[in-house]
């Protein structure tokens, strides 16, 4: 098999890679017990040749595996030849010419990523076994290849892989990145040889110093655009180097500092660059404090605050819809598209300032923090005098991005941003499980990514203007939901009234992956973090409208589905260029996401963290045979419990539960199981409170439906969560409401011996787990047939959901 291994023809070489996997982990598995006996203290096999004890391990586990060094060595001067691809752009791989390595012409076999993948695990399990072995051949075949490219004689002080990275003079923008690359595979190695590191600084603005910037209106052909992605490698590497190095790069700090703004003076730096050393700069911060967070948080901010709050472009741009319009389709080479890019690369540094800055905890002592922010006693984030000045613009941004879908804006759009608000290829992909090839999202010389196979030109195209506004959504979206971490300052200084405005206004118009991408980094991160105070102001401002359109818009996509076979969503899925079935598949997909973001956002609102003021099942079971129950503060459940915030405000109650009613019928298991969460929680409300309005509704409505999600088999693997709800429903609610005695009777044809019978069973047990056993029990008697969840319990191989 090692013949095959190394053929040179690629197919035999592929199909030998799983056996060759299943020895290296059999012989890791091996060597890990032998270290386990060793431990154990008995003896290890030695060259070889194995022991008394070592033999009835073998006899009593199998025969054990081992590699030798020259084997393993073979097999990694393989792998390592066959990592690479060939690129026609690029021109042909550093390869053996006789080797045939990975082309697209090998589509039929997969993923090049996922054939890589195992190429990287084979070396990954010869390095556990023989970590020399492994270092050795890495460091020459790295050294091989310095080697290979380095221009006169080696001066003797270069011993070292590192230095040798210095000699090397690369200015083509596939060799710079490739690198970039290796400099900051040097990140570890830094963090303990900080003295190593002003020379890998230094050689990283060398490399960026050698490719030139592509100036706008410059044809993006394929060498620009190469240009551009190895000076964004670059700047990249920086940020590497910053996680890795830790503390490392402190001393530097104001050299680089110095560097970027000779850079920027001189026009060689641009925005998109900016923004990732300033975000490599946060991360150096982030070792040091905040009080150096702080100072480099104004350094980078405060100029950028400057145009960012001037009210000309706001009001130009941003207090209409059209003004918007205007601003996206002006062109190439105007200063409307320079304020395009800037908006853009503004917003996503602001995002990535918020997720680099601050701490995951405040401080145990705030003495460090006093000569920041004038306070003894009290974190404060870094970032939170920003906040204000930030958002303001931000929001009116994203509230015109949202009108561009309503309709009376739509029909009034030039036909290249009507074409662009159209689900992208690359998202189609997406939906599809299909993987886009990485050449058509190309960079631009602003940094945005271009698309080759939609249009020769690369400003302000259909595709560019899409890439726009997805990366603006996207950055705004993020940067709102980290900024809650912030604390009660964010609720504090932002009103909430006109967010709820720029985020909703146009719900109705948004189409279903966008309202999935608001819950999910926007209002589930409120509803998360909302402290208790504001929860009227916020939470009562955007539940009600999102929960009631998300039912009315859920509800008719599953019925179009389940009875015309299409889920009937605005997504425009039907007006691209894929077929029909695919475009169903999509459409499925997008309705699927949607309802599971809808129901974790309901399970989120039933958490333990936000109702602890809320009984457990347990809680109440124990109450209830106390002979005098303790009075449950219903008025503390009510007024501190967010389920209990919820039921205040039936506009936002009655839709919640209708959702979770429905989703008992819709086949998707993993919204049905995220909805048990939110109902569970419901029923410890209902019989907390004594409402007997909500009570009704659980022992008859929400009992025949989990019964429903019973007969369902896509809920085959949460089956037991089902079960589980239902004895809650009875146990709790049979000596309340007659219904779901009446339930049972009637759905599933239980007879009356049958129910007197489970409900002796459940008085003699205290076990939740036997109680819900015998619920089980009497379920599949009396109708086990239509209970397809349950007969299908163990069949592994259901298909519950297209995902």
């Amino acid at each position: 098999m090692l013949g095959f291994l190394q053929h040179p023809k690629f197919a035999l070489h592929f199909q030998s890679l799983p056996l060759w996997l299943f020895l290296l982990r059999e012989s890791c598995s091996t060597l890990k017990t032998n270290e386990q006996a060793e431990g154990s203290g008995r003896s290890s096999l030695v060259g070889g040749a194995s022991t008394t004890s070592g033999f009835v391990d073998k006899e009593r586990k199998g025969v054990a595996i081992k590699i030798s060094d020259d084997l393993c060595v073979i097999i990694l001067d393989v792998a390592f030849q066959r990592m690479l691809k060939k690129n026609p752009s690029v021109g042909p791989a550093l390869s053996n010419n006789s080797l045939e390595i990975w082309s697209d012409d090998f589509a039929s076999k997969g993923e090049f990523s996922q054939y890589r993948g195992r190429l990287i695990e084979i070396i990954r399990l010869i390095a556990a076994q023989r970590p020399v072995i492994a270092a050795s051949r890495i460091s020459q075949r790295i050294e091989g290849m310095i080697n290979l490219y380095l221009v006169g004689p080696i001066p003797s002080q270069l011993a070292g892989i590192l230095q040798k990275l210095y000699s090397l003079n690369w200015t083509e923008p596939p060799h710079v990145e490739i690198l970039g690359r290796l400099l900051d595979a040097m990140g570890p190695y830094l963090k303990h040889f900080p003295e190593a590191v002003g020379g890998v600084i230094n050689k990283l603005f060398d490399l960026l110093n050698s490719l030139p910037i592509i100036q706008k209106g410059h044809t993006q052909d394929l060498i620009a655009v190469s240009m551009s992605r190895a000076r964004l490698q670059i700047c990249t590497s920086f940020i590497r180097i910053a996680r890795a190095a830790d503390t490392s790069l402190l001393p530097h700090m104001e050299h680089i500092a110095g560097v970027m703004s000779h850079l920027e003076v001189e026009g060689q730096l641009l925005r998109s660059e900016h923004n990732l050393l300033g975000e490599a700069f946060l991360i150096m911060a982030s070792a040091a404090g905040s009080q150096q967070q702080q100072q480099i948080l104004a350094w980078l901010l405060e100029p950028m605050s400057k145009q960012w709050l001037q009210m000309d472009w706001q009001n130009t741009y941003l207090s209409d819809p059209m003004g918007l319009v205007h601003l996206l389709t002006r062109g190439p080479n105007t200063s409307e598209n320079e304020l395009m890019w800037y908006v853009f690369h503004t917003v996503t540094f602001y995002e990535r300032a918020v997720k680099r800055s601050g701490n995951k905890k405040p401080p145990h002592s705030a003495s460090q923090e006093s000569s920041v922010i004038n306070t003894a006693s009290a974190y404060v984030h870094p970032l939170a005098s920003h906040l204000t000045w930030m958002l303001s613009p931000l929001l009116k941004l994203l509230r015109c991005i949202h009108s561009l879908w309503s309709q009376a804006i739509l029909q009034a759009l030039p036909r290249e941003l009507r074409a662009a608000l159209v689900i992208s290829p690359a998202e189609q992909a997406s939906l599809l499980g299909e993987v886009t090839s990485k050449s058509k999202g190309m960079v631009a010389g602003d940094g945005s990514q271009v698309d080759f196979n939609r249009s020769q030109n690369m400003e302000s195209t259909e595709n560019e203007i899409r890439n726009w506004l997805k990366g603006v959504r996207d950055s705004g979206y993020n940067l709102l939901g980290l900024a809650t971490g912030i604390g009660d300052h964010f609720y504090n200084c932002v009103d909430s009234n006109f967010l709820v405005v720029a985020l909703l206004e146009n719900l109705e118009a948004m189409q279903f992956r966008h309202i999935r991408q608001l819950i999910h980094s926007v209002l589930a991160p409120f509803v998360k973090t909302c402290p208790t105070m504001s929860w009227e102001a916020w939470l009562g401002n955007f539940l009600p409208r999102l929960l009631g359109h998300c039912q009315k818009a859920l509800s008719d996509s599953w019925n179009s589905l389940i009875c015309k076979g299409r889920a009937n969503v605005p997504d425009c899925c039907g007006d691209s260029s894929a077929p029909d079935l695919k475009a169903e598949v999509m459409e499925e997909k997008l309705l699927r996401d949607l309802t599971r973001e809808t129901c974790a956002l309901l399970a989120a609102l039933a958490s333990p963290g936000a109702n602890k003021s809320l009984p457990s099942s347990e809680q109440l079971e124990q109450l209830s045979r106390m002979e005098s129950s303790p009075i449950i503060d219903t008025e503390k459940i009510a007024s501190e419990s967010l389920i209990g915030f919820l039921f205040r405000h039936n506009d936002a109650a009655i839709p919640a539960l209708q959702i979770c009613v429905k989703a008992f019928s819709w086949p998707d298991s993993e919204s049905v199981a995220k909805a048990v969460l939110f109902c569970g929680s419901v029923v410890m409300f209902s019989v907390s409170m004594n409402n007997f309005e909500l009570q009704e509704f659980v022992a008859k409505d929400l009992f025949e439906a989990v019964i429903q999600g019973l007969t369902l088999e896509s809920n085959a693997m949460i089956h037991a969560e089902l079960v589980g709800l239902c004895r809650e429903i009875f146990v709790h609610l049979s000596n309340r409401h007659p219904a779901p005695r009446k339930v049972l009777l009637s759905q599933l044809s239980v007879t009356p011996d049958a129910l007197s019978a489970f409900e002796t069973a459940l008085l003699k047990t205290s076990s939740i787990k036997e109680q819900k056993q015998h619920m089980k029990s009497l379920l599949l008697s009396s109708a086990g047939s239509q209970l397809k969840a349950l007969l299908a319990q163990k069949n592994t191989k259901v298909i519950t959901n297209v995902t």
